[in-house]
């Protein structure tokens, strides 16, 4: 197949995604190319579109695509429309809520090729209390009518979809993201300098906030206070250091810009996810991969990769749960490593990137057939 996705941000889970995707489908014989934005990514993102750009048939290519809706919309979708009509793809796949709407837009409706959306989360993070959300919910429901396949990478979001929408009346297949063998190694921890470490996006979406409550909490409790390395940057980035000082917990807490998890694991004896919302995210799957403890919040389609383990699972902006799940998990290293271990071995039989590109091939080959069967 011809094969053509379109993104918006070249970073995050949803970038590692695609490029998983696009080179697995490459290796299976397909001709693949990308179209995302230009603007945002810097030199890492650049540096790894053109590593991948040298396997894509079809190429890479990049026009500025904003965040937020604008009338500059209007101009990407021609161009992606252009890039489209260039390349003649048998699908054409987008992913997260701007993706999805390039892509979606890009073709005319029961014409050209099979049109498949990954939400990846995107719009459905904003439930019924946000401003956004029945604009949101507006333009997916416009748009479910112009999709032959949803992809949903998680249970959750397609639980999420049919609240929000109810049933697509399209094809729908939900297929987890998936690791490479390589990732499956393991971490050691001679004498890691930080306690905790939380590695993401700056925003309090991510419950940063709740963490650094949790542990002025455990100090408050007479607990030793944990060390925490932050990692990343992001629109909350000044509103966390304010409230770091607040607490008084600059002596105990170090940022650090963003960097690759692998690079940052074994600086710490455990991983802290607190997010309020996900999605299926890839960090939860490396650190698990990686054999480091995990403490994570009950959001999203975190359940489904902890399986069985789900029940050590925090209940989310709830730092008293939270600080109780550290001082835990820090105060009983055997059981930690252990309960690591065993996350380790559930996530290597169900989440493999051979087993993410082969099911979502599958979902392809059923949308084209779809797309066929309604033309004639």
């Amino acid at each position: 197949m011809r094969i053509l996705h379109v993104f918006r941000t070249p970073v995050g889970g949803l970038f590692r995604h695609v490029m998983d995707l696009a080179r697995g489908q490459t290796e299976r014989g397909h001709d693949v190319g990308i179209i995302c934005d230009a603007t945002t990514g810097g030199a890492r993102a650049d540096a790894a579109l053109a590593g991948l750009e040298a396997t894509l048939s079809l190429s890479v290519k990049r026009v500025p695509m904003g965040r937020l809706p604008g009338l500059g919309d209007i101009v990407t979708i021609r161009r992606v429309a252009a890039h489209a009509r260039q390349l003649r793809p048998d699908v054409i796949h987008g992913h997260g809520a701007k993706g999805g709407l390039f892509a979606r837009l890009a073709t005319r409706r029961g014409r050209g090729p099979a049109l498949v959306y990954t939400p990846h989360g995107g719009s459905f993070h904003y439930g019924p209390g946000h401003p956004a959300h029945h604009l949101y919910m507006a333009a997916e429901r416009y748009l479910a009518r112009r999709t032959d396949l949803f992809i949903f990478e998680s249970d959750f979001v397609r639980a999420q979809f049919h609240r929000y929408l109810g049933p697509s009346g399209q094809l729908e297949k939900v297929v987890h993201n998936g690791l490479s063998e390589e990732e499956f190694s393991l971490l050691s921890h001679p004498s890691p300098a930080f306690d905790l470490l939380f590695i993401g996006e700056l925003r309090v979406l991510k419950g940063v906030d709740v963490l650094l409550d949790a542990i002025a909490l455990l100090r408050d409790r007479g607990h030793p206070v944990p060390r925490l390395l932050i990692v990343g940057a992001g629109p909350d980035e000044a509103a966390f250091q304010a409230q770091i000082a607040k607490l008084g917990l600059a002596s105990t807490v170090t940022m650090r810009r963003p960097s690759p998890i692998r690079h940052v694991l074994g600086d710490a004896r455990a991983m802290v996810v607190p997010s309020r919302a996900e999605s299926l995210p890839y960090v939860i799957l490396e650190a698990a991969a990686a054999g480091q403890p995990l403490i994570a919040t009950h959001v999203g389609g975190i359940p489904e990769i902890f399986g069985p383990a789900g029940a050590r699972l925090v209940p989310p902006a709830d730092a008293p749960a939270l600080a109780d799940a550290i001082a835990r998990t820090l105060g009983d290293p055997d059981r930690a490593t252990a309960d690591a271990l065993a996350l380790r071995d559930y996530v290597r039989a169900h989440f493999l990137i051979a087993q993410m590109v082969d099911g979502i091939l599958l979902g392809y080959d059923a949308a084209v057939r779809h797309r066929a069967e309604v033309r004639r």
